[in-house]
């Protein structure tokens, strides 16, 4: 059955925060969605009134940010009715989700209305958090509890990958693993098969986790500042660390969950850590519930038109000027990369940090593995589900395993807790870590079998942190080069937010020199947070202060001449961004035979913000296609000013979808991957397709229609117009001026076929002049010093 199984058709049911999100993400995939909710009280009788409710629901979804759909275009797969009226049209839907209120009543009520009209073999799926899974198939049909099951996604949908399938006793195996592989490699998740047990499996270690830390700021007086300082990314979770998060998510919430679980898990020997602290339940009184209210552990004021922020003293409920806090142990891993490394550090420092993650991750680990087999079987369930869930980028094992599973039994143990006993036997048997790698695969250690096996699902995946180790063939300080089999190499960078430099120059320029020697071909990709934040503006910063600027060019042409290698080699190139591909890490892309990316993509040439124009060929990129495009017939100024509007304004993509739409991906050749664990297997995949169907190298264009003075006469215009406006600087003017100058291929008296070569040159002058100008570095320094960009 699930082989034949295909979706074309979702009813979301309930429109709400998650019902309207839930429904544009399969609007992202291409899925046809109908989405109903309550007819309104006293709505008039026309079908505006009636659908008031969801249309309101989904309309507030699509302009909310971050935004819950690729392409505001999608939104169009969405659509909306009501119980009463549009009940029937789920007869045509392959899958229906229940999405409404956390009432048992409510939803039988609305599952007994499903059952009239769905047709034989629906899939039935609840996105409940709390309620037991199996008291809501109560008094359904055979075929409806055998198609049913929980579906939970965690907000918001788009974004957070965690997706929990929960069963019930009479829920068909093949139900369960249809909807395990469709979350995975259709909507993109991080599918964890879940127990129907309180809270499941994300929830339960989150709840437990962030309940530990508040009982022990109730506890230590260590303050909300301390706690998200050594709660945030130090230790590979997000920014937002503890509280921000608790800000963000709603502390009601929060405090429901917990009283669910206080009240649902008798046998828990960590109950009484589910009892939210005095200062907690205060706060709720006070109607203190986070960005919801204005104010949570943390609030904003504008002060003199400023915005000043407060943290919240959790002894005297007050609030004050938020501190910036340090550590002793933290300065000291400031300069350590790997996050299993520094946390061995953290682990043993003798000050206040220390204390916090001995007695916080200590008991953590202890729970988790008690928590096995109640709310999981595997252990790799419970690491998936805190990375998807929660942003955390090692799990609880994960973590034991980096500090050493063996010395932390002892260590753990000496805090007070103890491990459950499958930990002493998996030691005792010789298996001295929860997981390790073989052959490129990774491998969890499997309780009831004492031995170690791949993690479901992941056979199909490339992961780079798994094949390095044993086929790097070649690197350097900022990149390295491995094989991933059949012929082709992939290209990874490791500089700080994977930016291009030197090494990452010689890198590009060794891994294509090895790929025509011996490989069929090269793919760019990297397990990083992002793909490339672009070029090293320190260095390009440091030889214009100096007016090193025959260095600068020298530099500047290195860098061109490396992107348009990738354009010109012998072999097929393919990149595979993900997440910020922005500058140099667009102008790569631009250049490649075929991007593969991850629908999260945000990608863009952005030098206009720090006072220049790229450099790196993408410029001369735009006006190359403009050329192609105008071939095809467009009207030629319009399609120009969008090309020149898109750099001047250094737009950048909210997701793959929209980088085609802002012409940074190429429709009919660029490709986009929803699943991140799949994007490298693809990118590899269309590597080898194309060299196996004959790959025939480029030939240097010299074919480019250039417009000359009369797109160039635009640009000037559109400018100062700008300008007079007051919606741009005159630096801002001479910036605009020199990208339409290039863009425009100079100032030509017509319409004239120019070469790729002429256009970078005019492309690295402009950028070089730009390098001289005092304000031009005043940005660059505004970026490099706080991240800001100025407009002077």
């Amino acid at each position: 059955m699930s082989a034949k199984r295909i979706i074309k058709k979702v009813a979301v049911l309930g429109s709400g925060v998650m019902g309207s999100r839930i429904a544009c993400h399969f609007a992202n995939i291409g899925v046809q969605v109908l989405l109903l909710d309550i007819v309104p009280k006293d709505a008039a009788a026309d079908k505006r009134s009636r659908n008031k409710l969801v249309d309101d629901a989904l309309a507030a979804a699509l302009k909310s940010s971050p935004s819950p759909i690729y392409l505001k275009s999608f939104a169009q797969r969405i659509n909306t009715g009501n119980f009463e009226d549009d009940m029937p049209k789920i007869a045509d839907c392959d899958w229906v989700i229940e999405v409404v209120v956390e009432r048992l009543d409510i939803k039988q009520t609305v599952f007994e209305n499903v059952e009239k009209f769905r047709k034989q073999g629906t899939l039935i799926t609840s996105n409940t958090s709390g309620i037991p899974i199996h008291l809501m198939a109560e008094g359904r049909s055979d075929d409806f509890k055998k198609h049913f099951c929980g579906s939970h996604f965690f907000n918001p949908p788009r974004y957070l990958k965690l997706f929990e399938v929960i069963p019930t006793a009479d829920t068909l195996p093949e139900v369960t693993d249809f909807l395990l592989s469709y979350g995975e490699k259709f909507l993109g998740k991080t599918t964890v098969l879940a127990k129907d047990t309180p809270a499941f499996i994300g929830n339960r270690i989150g709840v437990f986790s962030i309940m530990s830390i508040l009982h022990y700021a109730d506890k230590t007086g260590i303050s909300v500042e301390e706690i998200d300082k050594l709660t945030g990314p130090v230790i590979g979770h997000p920014k937002s660390a503890t509280f921000r998060t608790s800000d963000v998510v709603g502390i009601d919430t929060m405090v429901h969950v917990a009283n669910g679980l206080s009240a649902n898990v008798p046998d828990d020997e960590a109950k009484d850590l589910f009892v939210v602290p005095g200062f907690v339940s205060k706060m709720v009184a006070n109607n203190w519930l986070g960005s919801k209210s204005g104010q949570g552990f943390y609030k904003k004021e504008k002060v003199d038109g400023v915005n000043q922020f407060y943290a919240l003293d959790l002894k005297t409920l007050e609030y004050k000027s938020s501190q910036k806090v340090k550590f002793p142990s933290l300065e000291t891993t400031k300069t350590i990369d790997k996050l299993s490394d520094r946390m061995k550090v953290l682990f043993a420092a003798q000050d206040k940090a220390g204390d916090f993650y001995r007695a916080i991750f200590y008991q953590l680990f202890a729970y988790a593995s008690n928590r096995i087999p109640e709310i999981s079987d595997q252990l790799y369930k419970i690491d998936a589900a805190m990375n998807a869930g929660f942003g955390w980028e090692t799990g609880p094992f994960e973590k034991w395993d980096a500090l050493g599973v063996e010395d932390t039994v002892k260590a753990i143990e000496a805090e007070g807790y103890k491990p459950a006993q499958w930990v002493y036997d998996m030691l005792q048997s010789g298996a001295a870590s929860f997981y390790k790698v073989e052959n490129g695969k990774r491998l969890y250690y499997d309780i009831a079998s004492k031995s170690y096996k791949i993690i479901p699902g992941t056979e199909d995946f490339i992961q780079l942190d798994n094949v390095r180790t044993t086929n790097t063939i070649w690197k350097n300080s900022g990149t390295t080069i491995t094989d991933i089999g059949d012929g082709i190499i992939n290209l990874e960078f490791h500089t700080k937010m994977n930016t291009i430099g030197g090494e990452v120059i010689e890198g590009i320029n060794k891994a294509i020199t090895l790929a025509e020697q011996s490989y069929k071909g090269l793919v760019i990709s990297n397990e990083g947070a992002n793909f490339s934040a672009g070029a090293n503006v320190g260095m390009i910063f440091m030889m214009a202060v100096e007016q090193e600027f025959d260095e600068l060019n020298m530099v500047i042409k290195a860098f061109q001449n490396t992107i348009m290698r990738i354009r010109y080699s012998s072999i097929p190139v393919i990149a595979a961004p993900h997440q910020m591909a922005l500058g140099g890490g667009c102008e790569l892309c631009l250049h490649a035979d075929k991007v593969v990316a991850h629908a999260e993509l945000y990608m863009g040439l952005v030098e206009f913000g720090v006072g220049l124009i790229p450099g790196g060929g993408g410029t001369k990129e735009f006006a190359l296609r403009l050329s192609d495009e105008l071939q095809e017939g467009d009207i030629e100024l319009n399609n120009f000013r969008d090309r020149f509007l898109t750099i001047g304004q250094a737009k950048v993509s909210t997701s793959a979808y929209e980088a085609f739409e802002l012409g940074y991906l190429k429709k009919g050749r660029d490709m986009v991957v929803v699943s991140r664990n799949r994007v490298l297997a693809e990118a590899k995949k269309q590597c080898l397709l194309m060299a196996e169907e004959g790959y025939v190298q480029p030939v240097k264009r010299t074919d480019i229609r250039v417009l000359g003075k009369q797109a160039l006469g635009l640009g000037y215009v559109g400018a100062n117009s700008m300008l007079s406006g007051n919606y741009i600087s005159e630096h801002d003017v001479k910036i605009s001026q020199k990208l339409a100058y290039v863009l425009s291929g100079a100032d030509l008296s017509q319409p004239t076929l120019v070469s790729e070569d002429y256009l970078l040159n005019l492309e690295r002058e402009a950028f070089l002049q730009l390098c001289a100008e005092r304000k031009t570095l005043e940005r660059i320094q505004s970026i490099l010093k706080g991240g800001k960009v100025l407009r002077n």
